[in-house]
């Protein structure tokens, strides 16, 4: 074992910066935040928010831009810059979210008349100079064609934006600068009675109006309150459509009747600052203008850009460094592939706590949690391992909302309830956490009381909360295609997919009642519902693709009341449907699985592998299917449901084929470019399934389980917040080519370890994980002990994996060592690539 330890290049964190021990090739020491890319998902539909914010920030400050993809409010696409605003979500779908109250700069006004500027947002719109653009932890900036140079930082309530503007305006006439204040958002959503006011002396201006979340029902008011210093101030007032004065200092402006919100805002006008900066600090709030006043006083009350920027570095760090890698031989690039993803876990959800119009209460309150069907599956079990104090709040925050809103959210943003798009997946965040030991201050009783409502009691609108279907859930043990359904309502469609998810919020609801205690029939009941999946499997069912049999029989398919089988096209849905009247959203008309395929979506029986793993074949013919779904494209690597098939070879006791998969993803769709996601960033899923792959244990949602594959690096530490103990898992035989990516035996905490998983205390205890590694499949992880725990028991596997230590074992292990899987990873991936890109 001492060896074995003076392989590696240890790692250890002072204050964020890495360095590498002594009696080792030596990486040099970094600072985390080095290798933090915002504008990794910026382009190419990432809709990464890429500006400046703290952890779980209220206040986002970035400029938007008119491209068709700015859900988070700037892009790399070439679209133009039509203001700049404090407030945004990252990496959404749907429709643009927040952008409230632009502002935008300018150098002077034609004919220094203040109706000589363009006010509306599609008149003043402008290009920014490329070489400009700069975003760190904490920061973003860019430079107009006008020449106006314009950075921002940020506190937690608070956005502070620097302008320096030239000398000259581009008529060459002497600067006198406007700053205007645009009571808008991304979707041009405000509704009637937008106001606006500014103090004629001082020049603040404070407001709020009306706007409609992005994704969901219901509306939302939002507040400001804007200062300005670095200048003397000119003059100021309104600007009305494309109309401005200074003779008016307040505004209630309608949403006018023409669908397009009537643009109307303030301005300020100021005399020449010559070199010296205009600065703009702007509280937001969802409570009034005078608490976004009181948080930008108290949060920024000297204008300090430096000082500002500082304290948001030190809170990125501060986050990030529990975190550690050896940097032996690795690329640069994946280092940046690797925190980036890190970070972007921390964007999303925000912290609201005291923003909160809706009800009075003590505890924590978090919004954009956009959206728990994306989020479940890693973004919010990262934060579990990385941030568990923020885990414990956001929980606590989810339960008080069921006190005051009656049900648990499957979405939520901007105050308002967001759209169900299967089950009822905070259970899965819930169970997750509660398995995992979260409990600082988290009421689980009433948790417990909330996840029970979403299976037993169905809502008036399950549209945007709990379950749907319930009385045939209960009595037919599926959700009929076609359902009768007059206790509650929504869209009537995605039977199939919310079978299976029902099926495992039931199965984490047994969870948390068997940890609680005295809950017995309450574990049996939803353990004998989360079976409830097996009811839509059709054994005869096969599919075609092209008209060719793919020679797989057996898939879940909708049944109707009757109990007789509807039937969908496996393929529809997947990534390789081409049938353009598909529809697989919540439009009324979609299709009966969500965002996916009936192929892709029956692998999705987290809880009961082995049950599923006999149901399709067995072991062979359940790798057999997977692979299928993986090289024919029919999953994809952008969309959350893909997540876990990467992994689920574990199952069948081919972890080895796991590490494969994962080094064809990661390099393949994953880049630390602009247009480097394959998908929606999703408020940092995407990010979370890097840093998971990376770090090489990949969790399945909602149980105490991570799935071991080798680390990217040749060591990765995590220090758990928590505990303050460091776990650490080690490399032999590194390879920096990635040739050598399969696991030939392990030890944990210097004791032989054949699992191919391990559970939460491996953070919270420190453990070490050491992992030898070799370029062939060998027997490690193989054997039914060894496979992940699973409701059903493991059948079919023979011999080759019992406990035993007979030559069957051997025989096992011998015809995996000649089977190299390396040379089946092409040139856009794994070492073919990484060793093209080595700097």
């Amino acid at each position: 074992m001492a060896l074995m330890r003076l392989l590696f290049t240890g790692v250890v964190g002072l204050g964020g910066f890495v360095t590498a021990q002594s009696g080792t090739a030596k990486g040099p020491s970094y600072d985390v935040l080095d290798y933090v890319d915002q504008l990794i998902g910026s382009s190419n539909g990432g809709n990464v928010f890429p500006g400046a914010t703290i952890p779980y920030g209220m206040a986002k400050a970035v400029a938007d831009t008119d491209s068709e993809s700015n859900q988070g409010g700037f892009t790399t696409d070439g679209s133009n810059i039509t203001g700049f605003s404090s407030m945004h979500d990252s990496g959404t779908g749907g429709s643009p979210s927040l952008g409230n109250f632009a502002l935008f700069p300018y150098t002077g006004c034609a004919g220094d008349d203040v109706n000589g500027c363009n006010y509306p947002k599609k008149t003043r719109k402008t290009k920014f100079l490329n070489g400009t653009l700069k975003a760190s932890p904490g920061y973003f900036g860019l430079q107009l064609i006008s020449g106006v140079q314009v950075d921002m930082t940020a506190t937690h309530h608070t956005s502070l934006f620097r302008f320096k503007f030239p000398a000259t305006d581009q008529s060459g006439n002497k600067s006198n600068p406007l700053i205007l204040m645009d009571l808008t958002d991304l979707s041009d959503s405000r509704q009637n009675n937008g106001t606006v006011n500014v103090d004629g002396t001082t020049g603040r201006m404070t407001g709020n109006a009306r706007f409609l979340p992005s994704f969901g029902t219901g509306n939302y008011v939002a507040y400001f309150c804007a200062d300005f210093s670095g200048a003397t101030i000119r003059d100021n007032g309104i600007f009305a459509n494309s109309r401005a004065s200074a003779d008016v200092k307040s505004l209630t402006i309608s949403r006018s009747i023409n669908g397009y919100p009537l643009p109307g805002g303030a301005f300020v006008r100021f005399k020449s600052p010559g070199d010296a900066a205009i600065l703009a600090r702007v509280g937001v709030s969802l409570i009034s203008s005078e608490q976004a006043c009181s948080s930008a006083e108290r949060e920024i009350p000297a204008f300090d850009f430096a000082e500002t920027h500082k304290a948001a570095e030190d809170m990125w760090r501060e986050k990030i460094s529990p975190i550690m890698v050896s940097t032996n031989g690795v690329n640069s690039s994946i280092l940046k592939n690797f925190y980036s993803g890190i970070y972007r876990t921390f964007v999303n959800p925000q912290d609201y706590t005291g923003e909160n119009p809706l009800w009075q209460s003590d505890e924590p309150y978090f919004d954009s949690f956009y959206c728990i069907w994306d989020l479940f599956r890693s973004q919010m079990p990262f934060l579990t391992v990385v941030d568990p104090s923020s885990v414990a709040r956001q929980i606590r925050s989810l339960i008080d909302t069921y006190r005051h809103e009656g049900w648990l959210p499957d979405c939520r943003m901007s105050l308002c309830k967001g759209y169900t798009q299967g089950g009822s997946n905070a259970d899965n965040v819930l169970a997750d956490a509660y398995l995992k030991g979260i409990s600082d201050g988290v009421d689980w009783q009433i948790g417990y009381e909330a996840v029970v409502k979403d299976a037993e009691v169905e809502p008036f609108d399950w549209c945007c909360e709990g379950r749907g279907g319930l009385d045939s859930w209960k009595s037919l043990g599926f959700i009929p295609i076609q359902d009768f359904d007059y206790k509650g309502f929504g869209t009537m469609t995605r039977s199939l997919s919310r079978t299976l998810e029902y099926s495992y919020n039931d199965f984490v609801i047994s969870k948390i009642a068997a940890g609680l205690g005295e809950k017995e029939n309450d574990v049996e009941k939803y353990t004998a519902r989360s079976g409830n999946w097996q009811n839509l499997f059709k054994a005869d069912q096969t599919s075609f693709i092209n008209g060719t049999n793919t020679g797989f029989e057996g898939f879940f398919q909708p049944r109707y009341l009757n109990r007789t089988f509807g039937f969908q096209d496996p393929l529809k849905c997947s990534n390789i449907d081409t049938n353009p009247n598909s529809v697989c959203s919540l439009q009324n008309t979609g299709a009966e699985t969500f965002e996916s395929s009936i192929w892709e979506y029956s692998f999705f029986v987290p809880h009961d592998q082995a049950t599923l793993i006999t149901t399709f074949g067995g072991p062979a013919a359940f790798v057999e299917r997977l692979d299928y779904l993986h090289d024919k494209g029919i999953t994809y690597i952008g969309n959350e449901p893909a997540f876990l098939t990467v992994f689920q070879y574990h199952y069948a006791g081919r972890p080895a084929l796991s590490a494969k998969r994962s080094h064809f993803y990661v390099p393949a769709f994953f880049q630390p470019t602009n247009a480097g996601l394959p998908g929606n960033d999703d408020s940092g899923a995407m990010g979370s399934f890097v840093a998971f792959s990376m770090i090489g244990l990949f969790p399945n949602p909602g149980q105490d389980v991570y799935l071991i594959i080798p680390p990217y690096f040749e060591s990765v530490s995590v220090t758990s917040p928590a505990t303050n103990k460091t776990s650490t898992i080690r490399n032999v035989n590194f390879d920096p080519s990635y040739k050598n990516i399969y696991i030939q035996s392990a030890t944990l905490n210097g004791e032989p370890y054949t699992k191919n998983w391990i559970d939460h205390s491996f953070f919270t205890e420190g453990k070490e994980l050491v992992l030898v590694l070799g370029s062939a499949e060998s027997a490690w992880g193989t054997h039914v002990a060894d496979l992940p725990p699973s409701l059903g028991i493991y059948e079919g596997f023979g011999n080759y994996s019992t406990n035993s230590t007979s030559n069957s074992a051997q025989k096992r292990a011998v015809s995996y060592a000649v089977s190299d899987l390396s040379d089946e990873l092409s040139a856009k991936n794994g070492g073919a690539y990484w060793a093209k890109n080595r700097e």
